[in-house]
């Protein structure tokens, strides 16, 4: 027997086995007697789907209803794009090519990739991931029923592997929103998408765990938001945009990973739970990027050695172990030591969850924000702020001189000033891409002066900048451990 035959017996011997498993027959039977005991189940579990309000789930269930539901609504995302490195040219290269041909001939020819997406409006909304399309030159989008669109990106965002692309059609088949929030762990689910080029491939699985962070996605400016859905449901690649949804066949994630030793699945893959989707997609869609609300803190998981190391009796909840000065977590009364149990009416457990639910809200959105300190609970009320340290919405393109400093600006204190004998200036609290980053500035450096003119506050900063014309400045400044330095930056 060859290998092929080899695992179609596993696959068969696995069905049977769950088959038994659920009812307490043995399934070795005639085709004629199978297909009338499984016609029973059905008829007795699901009776009726046409009022999904009432659906119930048993166990011993089948997933026909939210595989047919779903799958009309999944589609195969085919993409082109160039190679990201040229060519090979070294002498070697030539002489190789002169006595034996190219072997690169078809070296910087455009590629193709394919992945999955989900429709989630009729007028042809299309969510998937950033790694899917980020790429591409072209955008070919193949529904279920093998109709097929060209796709307009509309917006990416890295920092939760996400992406919006656009196909012209009209009341088109799409998936509707489930709460991510309210999936347990040990809830079935589906996996709808692509693999392998595998079109309209259904798979089930549990949802394994929650708020998982598996180091997955990088970002210069250390904003990557990784909270996912952890599920045993099969997952390869081609699946990545595809649908991860309940069994009423709402959408609770999209799939975006595997853990894998080979490439190929191993056991175990993740989705980003809806929640942050929609709120990923929806600004997307209303400002053309992402608005992130920070709260401004630094975060630990809670642990019995923390807690010992602490003097903590308490060992559930997010420990604060620094909190940005001006920041929203700052001017809300939050504090070094806090640990963190709740924001809003969402129970928090880990570092991962926190930043996912705070990743779901914009600039100027307010939080209550619940607290242990000292054994006693407390609640704050903050109030967002965006990355360049205000509450504004930042529009797309926004070229303003924060934007282009790239960092949080904040008041020096006055004991700073007294230690480091300045008079005033303005402190980098948090620096993200822009000129500071390029130029080696690091966080914690106070500017005293721009062009020689002297800055008492973060106001002056902008001001000197905004009459700045000359194509380039001197920053002067010093660090919080007395060391003077100066930056060149171009402007």
């Amino acid at each position: 027997m060859n290998i092929k035959k080899i695992g179609i017996l596993v696959v068969i011997a696995s069905i049977f086995g769950g088959i038994t498993a659920l009812t307490g027959y043995h399934y070795f039977v005639k085709s004629n007697e199978f297909t009338t005991i499984e016609s029973m189940q059905q008829r007795a579990t699901f009776a009726n789907f046409s009022d999904t309000a009432g659906l119930s789930v048993p166990a011993g269930l089948n997933f026909i209803y939210a595989a047919e539901l779903t799958t009309p609504a999944v589609v195969h995302i085919k993409t082109t794009y160039m190679p990201e490195t040229t060519r090979p040219n070294t002498r070697d290269e030539e002489l190789f090519r002169y006595y034996y041909g190219d072997p690169y001939e078809n070296y910087n020819q455009p590629r193709e990739a394919s992945g999955s997406g989900v429709i989630v409006t009729a007028g042809g909304y299309i969510v998937t991931n950033n790694h899917v399309v980020e790429k591409a030159s072209k955008i070919q989008v193949v529904l279920n029923d093998k109709r097929t669109y060209d796709a307009k990106l509309i917006g990416t965002d890295p920092t939760t592997d996400l992406a919006l692309i656009k196909i012209e059609g009209e009341n088109l088949p799409y998936i509707t929103y489930g709460n991510s929030d309210n999936v347990r762990v040990g809830e079935w689910v589906l996996a709808v998408g692509n693999p392998f080029n595998l079109t309209s491939t259904v798979t089930a699985g549990i949802i394994s765990a929650k708020t998982r962070s598996i180091n997955l996605l990088r970002d210069k400016d250390n904003m990557a938001i990784e909270s996912f859905l952890q599920t045993d449901a099969v997952v390869n690649p081609g699946n990545s945009g595809g649908a991860l949804v309940n069994l009423r066949g709402e959408l609770i994630g999209i799939n975006t990973a595997i853990a894998s030793p080979t490439g190929a699945y191993a056991g175990y893959s993740f989705a980003v739970p809806v929640a942050l989707v929609k709120k990923v997609i929806d600004d997307i869609m209303n400002y053309g990027q992402v608005q992130r609300g920070l709260l401004g803190v630094v975060i630990q998981d809670m642990t019995t050695t923390l807690a010992k190391e602490k003097s903590l009796d308490f060992i559930t909840g997010v420990y604060v172990s620094g909190v940005n000065q001006g920041s929203a977590a700052d001017l809300g009364g939050i504090k070094e030591g806090d640990i963190i149990t709740k924001i809003n009416d969402i129970n928090i457990g880990a570092t991962t969850q926190l930043q996912e639910v705070v990743a779901r809200y914009r600039p100027g959105d307010k939080l209550k924000v619940r607290y242990i300190r000292k054994g006693t609970t407390g609640e704050a009320n903050v109030v967002l702020k965006n990355k360049l340290g205000d509450m504004a919405i930042v529009p797309k393109g926004d070229n303003s001189v924060k934007t282009k400093l790239g960092a949080d600006l904040q008041p020096v204190s006055g004991g700073e000033m007294s230690v480091l004998e300045i008079s005033g200036g303005a402190k980098v609290a948090k620096i993200f891409s822009g000129k500071l980053k390029e130029a080696g500035v690091r966080e914690g450096f106070i500017i005293t002066s721009i062009d020689k003119k002297p800055v008492s506050s973060p106001e002056d900063v902008i001001r000197i900048l905004e009459e700045t014309t000359n194509g380039g400045i001197l920053m002067e400044g010093i660090y919080p451990n007395g060391k003077k330095e100066f930056y060149g930056i171009g402007w």
